[in-house]
Order: C-alpha cells, then structure tokens, then sequence
C-alpha cells in the first residue's frame, strides 16, 4: 500500500521538534516537506531549526518551505517572551546545532501546499502545530483545495478546558485567530488535537534520560532540547509533573486517529478584536442541526498507549543519529 502524505507546518520550538521527528520515524507516512510559520520564534529563525533537526536526523532530503511571517489581519510579528521562556530565544531549548548545509526552497509554502494538494490528493495529510496562517492563503488562493485534501489535523484550539493564553484563546489560534475561522469554515476535512487531550499526555525526565543512554548525537540533543521545556514547565507552573507532548500529539494522531475519541461539530472561531472572547475555538450555533460537520474534536486520549508509540518512535530514531 502507498504511504500517505505528510506535510507538517510548523513554528519550530521544542514540541515541534519532536513533531519532526515522530513524522520521520513513523513507517506508514513519507513526510514530503515542512512549511515553516512563525509563533514560538520569528518565521527565519523557525525554518533554520526545522533545516538544522533535519540534519541532525540525516534527511536533508526534506524540503522546507517558508511560509508567512505574520497574521492575517497584522503587518509584523514579534515574539512573546512567554514563548521565549518556554522554548528558548532560540526556538530549541538553547540547544546548539551546526549551521544546516542547505537553504529553503524557493517556492512559497503557500504554493507547495496547493501543488501537494493537486498532486496527492486524499493521500495528502497536513499538519499545521502553529498558527493557521499559511493554510489560510492557500485556500485563498486556490479554495478547490479544500475538497482535495484527505485531511488537515491540526494542533490548537481548546474546547473543553480553558485557553492558555486567555481563558478564551489558546496561543496557536490566538496568533491569528481570522485564519483559524476561515479554515475551519472551508469545508476542509479537520481534526482538533487541541489542549484538551495534548495537556493530558506528558512526558518527564524519566523518558529523555533514555534518549541521553543512547550516546548518539540526536539523543542527547533531543534529550537537551526536551528538558529545557521541562524545566520551563516546571519553573513557569505550567506543569510540575512534565511536559505536553502538543504538536507531536497532533502528529500521532494525523496518522493514527484511534489515539483519541472525538466529537463531530461545525466550529467556529472569535476573531473579533476587541471581543473577550477573541480566540475562542467553538461549536457554530447557525449549523446545529447540518448534517455532516467538518470538524472532528479530541476529547480524550489513550494517553499510555499514545506515550508508548511516541518513545518507540523517537528512540529508534535517535539509536541510527
């Protein structure tokens, strides 16, 4: 059987990086390239990390592509300190790695998006774990992709729980929360890994020590990478018992939705600036009663087996780098 399709769109920062390297271990998809976004750093900064973990990895046949390096509805970005606080100022931990030997493709991220989707088809999966930017202006540009892709899971959004920037917004969708209405309004086929379940899975010193054992390069780097989030999460008071495994989650899930129960629904998302509710990833009350709703929500994960999977993955991985 062919494998599937995978695209990852990603604002490189520690969980992103993990994101990267579930994709690449995972035997039942090819992942064909990675637009990059901005969110947890600035757009170029975000593309040189995901260049430099795939060096590390030994894939540097792995395009990746820039995409936009603000909202929708802004003319610049500047990046959070709370983010820098989580994910370093550089986007990894504070980790060092090597220059990459290569540059980003010349083609826009927006146009590879509508090229795979045209190419691949149903085969195609996307996988945005930053804000919705990119995948935004692809429809604009072309909307018949939304019919052609067999399905966007994306990292963001909170339903059930709280946001984690306001009680409203979580941060990817918060970034740009005009694109997250219109993406989820396109008819696209979508599944929400949102803070629901991704708060719900965790991932402690216990797991990077094992990476660290390794003795390899991308083991300890990883294991680096991993415990500065860690740490972050704990000194923040995010989390004292670990880390969210968010955009990896996300990734297990593209390609593997049994990892997660979901409810179907039409949503929505606030963009009204000046609304307190700015942010908010909700059902849309003006299509109750539609048939067939375009959205799948995770509302709860096998969070053990998915943490099983996760560290079979990245360890076999990390073992050949």
């Amino acid at each position: 059987m062919a494998k599937r399709k995978m695209i990852l769109d990603l604002d490189t920062g520690v969980d992103d990086s993990l994101a990267i390297a579930y994709a690449l271990a995972d035997p039942e998809v090819d992942l064909i390239g990675i637009v990059s976004s901005y969110g947890n750093n600035l757009l170029d900064v975000c593309a040189q990390n995901s260049l430099k973990l795939l060096e590390l990895l030994g894939h540097t046949d792995i395009p990746v592509f820039k995409g936009l390096p603000h909202s929708s509805t802004s003319d610049h970005f500047d990046v959070m300190q709370v983010s820098k606080d989580i994910h370093g100022n550089n986007g990894i931990g504070e980790v060092e790695l090597p220059d990459p030997q290569r540059s980003v493709e010349e083609e826009s991220g927006v146009d590879f998006y509508i090229d795979a989707a045209h190419k691949y088809g149903k085969d195609l999966i996307i996988i945005p774990t930053g804000p919705m930017t990119n995948l935004a202006a692809a429809l604009k540009k072309d909307p018949e992709i939304a019919h052609l892709i067999g399905n966007v899971t994306f990292m963001g959004g909170a339903l059930t729980v709280d946001g984690n920037v306001t009680p409203a917004a979580e941060a990817n969708i918060n970034q740009d929360a005009k694109a997250a209405d219109e993406v989820f309004k396109s008819g696209l086929p979508l599944t929400m890994v949102g803070l629901d379940v991704t708060l719900r899975t965790l991932l402690t010193k216990k797991e990077t020590q094992q990476w660290r054992d390794l003795g390899t390069k991308a083991g300890k780097a990883y294991a680096d990478i991993t415990d500065f989030y860690i740490d972050a999460y704990y000194n923040l008071d995010i989390d004292k018992r670990g880390c969210a495994l968010h955009d990896p989650l996300a990734v297990g899930v593209g390609i593997d939705p049994s990892f997660v129960q979901t409810i179907s629904l039409f949503m929505r998302c606030e963009y009204d600036p000046d609304s307190p509710f700015y942010g908010r990833t909700v059902g849309d009350n003006a299509k109750l009663n539609d048939p067939n709703p375009n959205v799948k929500v995770a509302v709860n994960v096998d969070k053990e087996r998915y943490l099983k999977v996760f560290m079979d993955h990245l360890t076999n991985l990390f073992k050949e780098h």
